[in-house]
């Protein structure tokens, strides 16, 4: 547990934590890790999600590999900070799809002792950064992007490729609707969309 003794008592210290990139990253299963290593260390944790993101799972959240964890789908960031009481480490999936109240309220568990770990895509299918995300990585305590591989020629990824027509910034989706490409790959397909 982060913490540290005052006057012969322990005190939480919180923290954020950001894990961003673009799908296909593993961001999801990053996540997934860091909360089971504190379930297992006898925290208590809770993970929350979006309740639009019901792609592999209504209840839990689910990385690409297929690993899961139990979390609680809600509809607006303000909805966890009801929820967050007593708790020791705070997950946060797909944090894109949060309201802009979502950086108050890491801000408002951290300030209270609370290790909050978020996940999300930092950047939308056109390249432009993605709702919150930027915010969020501006107040983080640490920030870890992660990185998928160019499908086309085996780079490190920079942004998830939309290949479904739609213009609208928010699509759920999977492999048969974005491919992870690096930013020369990106450049060459935007060309070629034209």
């Amino acid at each position: 547990m982060n913490s540290e003794m005052t006057n012969g008592e322990m005190m939480r210290r919180g923290r954020v934590e950001v894990i961003c990139g673009s799908m296909f990253s593993g961001k999801t299963e990053e996540l997934i890790r860091r909360m089971k290593r504190a379930q297992f260390a006898r925290q208590r944790v809770e993970i929350f999600k979006p309740a639009i993101d019901v792609r592999y799972s209504e209840q839990n959240v689910v990385s690409h590999e297929g690993n899961a964890i139990p979390s609680t789908p809600v509809d607006s960031s303000a909805s966890i900070l009801l929820m967050g009481d007593d708790i020791d480490v705070v997950g946060i999936d797909e944090a894109q799809f949060f309201d802009a109240g979502i950086v108050d309220v890491c801000n408002q568990l951290a300030n209270r002792g609370v290790r909050v770990i978020v996940a999300g895509l930092d950047l939308d299918f056109r390249g432009e950064p993605f709702g919150p995300m930027p915010a969020l990585c501006a107040i983080a305590d640490d920030v870890l992007k992660v990185h998928a591989i160019c499908v086309r020629c085996g780079s490190l990824a920079y942004v998830s490729h939309r290949i479904v027509e739609g213009d609208k910034q928010v699509l759920l989706g999977e492999k048969m609707e974005y491919e992870p490409l690096c930013r020369h790959c990106y450049n060459l397909a935007k060309v070629h969309s034209s």
